[in-house]
């Protein structure tokens, strides 16, 4: 691929990013794309690391980068991949997070119901191949894992990708957390592919277990910290708060349309996704809108609705702007439900609530930590002789050998409405 103009970003983790050819350049700068730029990566992490501002733009150009690097360690090591592969799975990386809304994974089902960010990437990837007249076809294959070539796949989405590789580096760097940073180089260029498999030569598996450790470790410290998971809950019963309201009056009748906007501020990217049930079966026809809707029309609504004339609405909004969050308790079994039960009666009594209005106060939620599934797409090492075996058999640490899913569960209360205000 050529580019008779060189096109080059200046990024914080690699430096110098080429795009390498006119159509990458163009995807870059859709609309479409162009959103990820007022999405950030981390939600509202950065309420507990104030560095973590960074987007998903930029997250998106890392691991194209690191795919470049991928695409040519394999070609090195005489793995055939043309041209057109190449682009393929370099689009198919770019826009592997273009289905994110608002805050990324905080608000994953809180927008549109029972569909994934990846789904709705699928629907941008097929959009933006009938705009670009078919050329994002062997793309959307290596996306959905059906093109011929599966280790491209693997590039794209599997356990030892390069959205992991760019993340955990990113992340780590943004947030100052250094126990996420893993020496992803020394893995790409470790990368072979055997029986159309991704597979790791056997000199990188050291580098392979730090990555997998490091995962882990990031998910603690960053993506589960439990202020994180505090702030990420309270937004989410925000938007749950603002669509009942807009659903139902007081007395629970079902109101007009015009009625019920008269009620709550919107943005206009945000109305029809407040306002309307989007699912999997209506989420077409409003992928325009899905496109335009971004962090600044959240934040926006939650600014304003902290003037709400509903009491509960306007409690949670004040209480994220001014991060006044939920307490929370963390244990690896499941909380008592009498324990629950009685904070709830506590807010109920205080502020003559219903059962399920004091549900926003007070809840109790599972969380887990999968640092490596062995059930799902493995890593394998690659061997002098050729044989292959997973990274937790081949590794020497008993630690990976019995890695497994961890569960654990988190009690959320708003401390002053339990404890009243003295």
């Amino acid at each position: 691929m050529s580019n008779k103009k060189q096109i080059i970003f200046n990024d914080p983790i690699y430096g110098f990013i080429t795009v390498p050819d006119s159509l990458i350049l163009q995807i870059i700068n859709h609309p479409y794309f162009l959103r990820l730029q007022r999405i950030r990566q981390l939600g509202l992490t950065s309420l507990v690391y104030p560095g973590a501002l960074h987007t998903r733009f930029q997250h998106a150009m890392g691991a194209m980068h690191l795919t470049m690097k991928a695409v040519e360690t394999l070609r090195l090591k005489e793995i055939e991949i043309t041209k057109e592969e190449e682009r393929g799975v370099l689009l198919a990386v770019l826009l592997h997070d273009i289905g994110h809304g608002p805050f990324s994974h905080a608000l994953e089902h809180s927008i549109v119901n029972a569909l994934s960010h990846e789904d709705i990437s699928e629907l941008f990837l097929e959009e933006l191949d009938k705009q670009f007249n078919g050329q994002l076809s062997i793309a959307r294959k290596i996306f959905n894992g059906t093109y011929k070539k599966n280790f491209l796949h693997q590039l794209v989405s599997g356990q030892l990708d390069m959205d992991r590789l760019d993340y955990l580096n990113r992340d780590s760097f943004f947030t100052g957390v250094s126990e996420g940073v893993i020496n992803s180089d020394r893995i790409i260029k470790m990368l072979n592919v055997k029986n159309d498999e991704l597979v790791v030569d056997a000199k990188g598996m050291y580098s392979v277990e730090k990555f997998i450790i490091a995962r882990r470790l990031m998910y603690w410290e960053v993506y589960l910290h439990k202020t994180v998971l505090s702030a990420e809950f309270l937004l989410v019963k925000i938007l749950q708060r603002a669509k009942e309201i807009t659903s139902k009056d007081p007395e629970g009748r079902r109101q007009r349309a015009e009625d019920r906007r008269q009620k709550l501020f919107c943005t206009p990217a945000l109305d029809t996704f407040l306002y309307k049930f989007i699912t999997k079966k209506n989420i077409l026809s409003h992928l325009n809108d899905f496109a335009l809707l971004d962090d600044s029309d959240i934040f926006s609504c939650v600014k304003a609705w902290m003037k709400s004339d509903d009491f509960i609405l306007s409690t949670l909004c004040e209480m994220l702007v001014n991060r006044k969050l939920y307490k929370v308790i963390v244990q690896n079994d499941s909380f008592d439900e009498k324990q629950v039960d009685d904070l709830k009666k506590n807010v109920q009594k205080k502020y003559t609530l219903t059962n399920s209005e004091s549900e926003y106060f007070v809840f109790s939620l599972p969380v887990t930590n999968d640092a490596y599934r062995p059930d799902k797409i493995r890593i394998n090492i690659l061997f002098k002789d050729g044989k292959t075996a997973d990274i937790a058999q081949a590794s020497d640490q008993a630690y990976l050998a019995g890695l497994k899913t961890v569960k654990k569960y988190f009690l959320c209360y708003s401390k002053e409405w339990v404890m009243g205000n003295g």
